[in-house]
């Protein structure tokens, strides 16, 4: 008891003190505690994080096709040894045609197993086992991005794939600069290899491509937010303002009908019964008439309008006979004194002309070639 009461004025200091005490000012601000430093990696994982192992054993097995067969054949060696230094047990089932691999006594990372499950799908995929075994580091992931079923017509899928490949592979190796990722396209699946945030993006533009969406303007985005990801003042900002915005210019609009049907207003009422013949010969009084004057009406009817038929076509025949409009005659202006011909100058060139030889030269152009001669001859 007297212990707790000599602790309790102490407590009570304690709270005080708590409670004045002002927060102190931030040094940093919230963006710079956000943002991970560079440089900064995390720590590997290692013996001392798990020393007793794990509790069961963990396995998986791949399906690999006919001609990756001999290439696993070389290079499983290889696999088994870069899978040893991870106590993973790898095997290879060339009746079966498969890949398994398993953890051991000695392994000690839980999630080393999902690793070599990965490596052993990109082994299948046809990925080389140098790009492949990249996967076994901590801060590379993988990404197989199934495309067979995106596009149902083979012809415009066998394209849209060349297109994501592009002109002796130049789209393909753009995006792997781009996005620091290794891209193997093979069949029916886009295997890519590489940091997490190059993986999303190789992903988007693989599924745009398929849904014919040119993998161009997707670079030109990157290269963009490439650039801007230098500057440290724009790391917290919008980048939508910088980014591009592209537009579909060849959307297939739908054909509309040439006519229009207008729906009309609703109403609840039935639509007005419609009369038949007899209501409207009631109408007119024609029902009431006897069988020898409806016929003489008929043929009346009929005349009139063999009668209106013979006028149209007699006014089409004399057509032809009706002369056409005469234009008036314009008469001819006088000529002027002035655009009047010489006639006595015409016929005193015409002279000279016949004097003349073909080909002559004038009067002056001889006075000016005697004159060249003399020249020449005096300087000789």
């Amino acid at each position: 008891m007297a212990t707790s009461a000599l602790n309790e004025p102490g407590r009570a200091a304690g709270k005080r003190s708590f409670r004045n005490q002002k927060p102190k000012p931030e040094d940093q601000d919230e963006s710079e505690l956000l943002t991970v430093p560079d440089g900064w990696k995390e720590p590997a994982f290692s013996k001392e994080d798990n020393p007793r192992g794990l509790l069961e054993e963990s396995s998986f097995a791949t399906l690999f096709p006919k001609y990756r067969e001999a290439y696993l054949k070389e290079c499983w060696p290889l696999v088994q040894k870069a899978l040893n230094e991870h106590h993973i047990n790898a095997t290879l089932d060339l009746i079966e045609g498969s890949m398994t691999v398993c953890t051991t006594k000695k392994t000690f990372d839980p999630y080393i197993i999902i690793r070599a499950r990965d490596l052993i799908k990109l082994l299948a995929r046809s990925v080389s086992f140098e790009q492949a075994v990249r996967i076994l580091q901590d801060d590379i992931a993988c990404d197989i991005i199934k495309i067979g079923s995106l596009v149902r017509n083979k012809e415009r899928f066998v394209k849209r794939r060349q297109r994501l490949i592009g002109p002796k592979g130049s789209t393909l190796k753009a995006l792997e600069l781009l996005t620091n990722c290794y891209i193997m396209v093979q069949g029916n699946t886009v295997s890519a290899i590489g940091p997490f945030s190059g993986l999303k993006e190789v992903r988007k533009v693989v599924l745009d491509t398929m849904k014919n969406i040119h993998p161009i303007y997707n670079i030109k985005t990157l290269m963009i937010k490439r650039e801007l990801a230098k500057d440290s003042e724009l790391r917290s900002q919008s980048w939508e303002r910088f980014l591009p915005q592209f537009k579909h210019k060849n959307v297939n609009k739908r054909k509309e009908p040439k006519k229009k049907s207008v729906k009309k207003e609703y109403t609840p009422f039935p639509p007005p019964q419609p009369e038949s013949q007899i209501d409207k010969e009631l109408a007119s009084g024609e029902y009431f008439l006897k069988a020898h004057q409806k016929k003489r009406q008929k043929m009346e009817a009929i005349k009139a309008k063999q009668a209106e038929a013979l006028s149209k076509r007699q006014e089409e025949r004399n057509k032809a006979f009706i002369p056409p409009k005469e234009k008036p005659v314009v008469k001819p202006k006088e000529a002027s004194t002035e655009t009047k011909i010489d006639v006595a100058t015409i016929k005193e060139k015409v002279k000279k002309a016949k004097n003349k030889k073909l080909g002559a030269l004038t009067a002056e152009e001889v006075k000016l070639k005697m004159e060249a001669d003399e020249k020449k001859k005096k300087k000789k």
